[in-house]
């Protein structure tokens, strides 16, 4: 179990973290997610003893992070975002070096540097030099190092970053393995990867929790508000500017959004709309307005409530949605 009690963390003036508190449960794999300076970090650190709350208190399995600091991070393995490696080191005797720092003896180590190597596939490069290895077998002896004590509470801050698709998919396939018998907190900038791997999602910005619910709940709030997708065929700036007045000035129109980078073929754009909460079917009135000023619509459809969504407008509730 992992406790964060209203932890607060400040360098100087920068108030990175401003209240934090949540529970993690045996057995749950849950999310942080943020934008840059949301204070993700930080929290991570301040659960993994590598700093101390200026207020507040963190506890793994009962065991105060400032009181009792190596027995807490005794039940803890932490993966950084970058992977701290010893590369001139092979495999197995980096292990057996991360073992002995763990205070495991002769009798034990290796017993837990195989299960490692077994746990995170590792076993056909046990013997080669940490520098000769590709990024995704890299990220792997990283997992393997902060598991080689085999620790009940897992925290990975960006595990797939700088990997390519083949290697995220499967170190998210690892992950998902690692997360049956243990307390895991995954922190990442892809919304899909949390998604996937994870039964509960923490979003923070600004240095405090806005919100903490599983995946598919994450946007209850913005339940009853609706977004419409929508492709205008756009000639000129003045058309733009006049498919943008009329929708917002539709009954029940809470945003009117283009996203440049869709621009489909020739001058159809895509467009979202976002309905009020609570508003009736706007899908006619779109269309009716759209025809009568002329503005040719190609596509016109809701689209289901996301995680990406939903995260988006949290943050935009925000001041900004980050720390200085």
């Amino acid at each position: 179990m992992v406790v964060a009690d209203n932890v607060h963390k400040s360098f100087g003036p920068v108030r990175a973290v401003r209240g934090v508190s949540f529970e993690l449960l045996p057995g749950q794999v849950a999310g942080l997610l943020g934008p840059n300076g949301a204070g993700k970090t930080t929290t991570i650190r301040m659960i993994v003893g590598c700093l101390m709350p200026d207020q507040g208190r963190v506890l793994i399995e009962g065991r105060d992070t400032a009181d009792a600091s190596a027995a807490a991070r005794a039940r803890i393995g932490y993966l950084p975002e970058s992977t701290p490696l010893y590369m001139e080191m092979r495999v197995a005797d980096y292990l057996t070096y991360r073992a002995r720092l763990y205070g495991f003896g002769r009798a034990t180590r290796k017993a837990a540097v195989d299960r490692a190597i077994e746990r995170c596939w590792l076993k056909d490069v046990r013997t080669r030099r940490i520098s000769q290895l590709s990024k995704g077998y890299k990220q792997r002896v990283g997992l393997a190092s902060a598991l080689v004590h085999n620790p009940p509470v897992l925290v990975l801050d960006e595990p797939t970053n700088g990997l390519d698709p083949t290697q995220i998919r499967e170190t998210r396939q690892l992950v998902r393995e690692l997360a049956t018998d243990r307390t895991m907190l995954l922190s990442s900038h892809i919304l899909p990867e949390v998604a996937v791997l994870c039964d509960r999602v923490i979003v923070v910005s600004g240095g405090v929790v806005r919100a903490d619910a599983p995946p598919a709940m994450l946007g209850k709030d913005n339940a009853e508000q609706v977004t419409y997708i929508v492709q205008a065929r756009i000639q000129r700036a003045a058309d733009e500017e006049k498919f943008i007045k009329l929708m917002s000035q539709l009954p029940f129109v809470d945003r009117v959004d283009r996203d440049p980078a869709r621009r489909h073929e020739g001058e159809w754009i895509e467009w979202r709309i976002d309905g009020k909460p609570g508003a009736p079917d706007l899908r006619e009135a779109i269309a009716t307005a759209s025809s009568q000023t002329g503005i040719l619509l190609r596509e016109l459809r809701t689209e289901a409530p996301n995680l990406e969504r939903a995260f988006l407008r949290l943050i935009e509730k925000t001041d900004g949605g980050t720390t200085p």
